[in-house]
């Protein structure tokens, strides 16, 4: 195990490798279970760590299993683990004898066996993406959906807004927005960065964070406006644009993100923190540039699968605690109207006010220990208050109702 120390807010990177016991350097997915196992999947089989050891599971010992060739790796609320493989879908339950892998293919499952996606949606309905189309199993019962409501080239990611709708995400159609009856489509026609969505996450506001092989599209609330993200992750001219792998969200709602891009062997992971993308990659330590999964567990340490090992970074603290605990306050919060910003200890060289995409809505450089900003005029949701001083910059999210 080696352990590099970053040089941002004195964060380190702690790297796992088959010197430390992994089955494999190359980690196809990786997910984190409610009990913050870290669960990885590799080509010869699925390994569990627990912080301390690392169990095995493969075909050699669990028959169950449809293949060592682990594609995709979820871990459920309820505790349980699926795995996706080109031969089908495993569900790992606890039976009389110990651990055993129940098996669904097309003659009792999905509508294909090639699986690419394997998602869980509120009421624990699990949504398995093929080269075909989506599955829905509902614990006893499958449901399919193919082309003509979803795109041809089958669905790569699944995610849920607030109302329970469902999000599909195409490899070569963009996405595709399903409110129980009807399938309303988004492409590049629509602003869409790219035809070839790779990621799909929904935020706690109702934002889509689509990640595609041109970059991160964000699809408002309203599903009426794309705000795009090309240089999350930052390389030399003309080299800008981020094909995104994976997207995750962690406890204070920032957005990480995995990207590689595959012509120049070069990639890392960015996180948005509200108002820009840090970046991190093998010069902080990244065991590796080509990135294939993220994960998250419950103390917001960041669980990086690469083709050359797994890297743990440590949980970034909260900007908003990080304001507190130096003598900023921000009031009243949430507000429809003024808001007030003041500072125990020195002038606040700098303000700015962004919203949830990203977007500079106010700005403000007067050099003073007190604000008073009328926030009426802003639409409302969730907004990010920077603050510049003589020694930090610190980030805090305002509700504006």
């Amino acid at each position: 195990m080696s352990i590099v120390a970053l040089q941002l807010n004195a964060q380190t990177i702690t790297n796992y490798t088959t010197a430390d016991g992994l089955l494999s350097d190359f980690v196809e997915c990786i997910d984190v279970d409610i009990n913050d196992n870290v669960w990885l999947g590799t080509s010869i089989g699925v390994q569990m760590f627990d912080g301390s050891s690392l169990a095995v599971y493969d075909v050699a010992n669990y028959p169950g299993m449809l293949s060592d060739n682990i594609k995709v790796i979820t871990a459920m609320a309820n505790g349980e683990i699926w795995i996706g493989t080109d031969y089908g879908a495993n569900q790992l339950v606890s039976g009389v004898n110990g651990f055993m892998w129940l098996p669904y293919t097309t003659s009792n499952g999905p509508a294909s066996n090639q699986v690419k996606s394997i998602d869980e949606d509120a009421n624990g309905g699990i949504w398995v993406g093929t080269n075909q189309g989506v599955s829905y199993f509902d614990g006893n019962s499958w449901i399919s959906y193919s082309s003509p409501d979803l795109h041809w080239s089958g669905v790569n990611a699944t995610a849920f807004d607030s109302n329970g709708d469902k999000w599909f995400a195409s490899p070569l159609g963009g996405i595709t927005h399903f409110n129980g009856t009807t399938f309303t489509p988004y492409d590049t026609s629509n602003g869409l960065l790219s035809q070839y969505v790779t990621a799909l996450l929904i935020d706690d506001q109702d934002n889509k964070w689509v990640g595609t092989s041109s970059g991160m599209s964000v699809l408002d609330a309203t599903n009426t406006t794309f705000t795009k993200h090309t240089r999350m992750y930052i390389m030399p001219p003309p080299d800008t644009l981020n094909p995104v792998v994976d997207i995750a969200m962690d406890s204070h709602e920032r957005i990480w993100t995995a990207i590689y891009v595959g012509y120049l062997a070069v990639g890392g992971v960015a996180m948005w923190d509200g108002n820009q993308w840090i970046d991190f990659d093998v010069t902080d330590g990244l065991v590796g540039p080509n990135v294939k999964g993220l994960a998250i567990d419950s103390q917001d340490n960041i669980w990086v699968a690469t083709s050359t090992g797994v890297s743990k970074i440590s949980a970034i603290p909260s900007a908003v605690s990080a304001i507190k605990n130096n003598g900023f306050d921000l009031f009243p919060n949430p507000s429809s109207d003024k808001i007030y910003i003041t500072n125990e200890n020195q002038k606040i060289q700098q303000l700015k006010i962004y919203n949830n995409l990203g977007a500079l809505v106010y700005e403000n450089n007067s050099n003073q220990l007190h604000y008073s900003i009328d926030v009426s005029p802003f639409s409302k949701g969730l907004y990010y208050v920077n603050v510049l001083s003589f020694d930090a910059i610190l980030t805090k999210k305002i509700m504006v109702n």
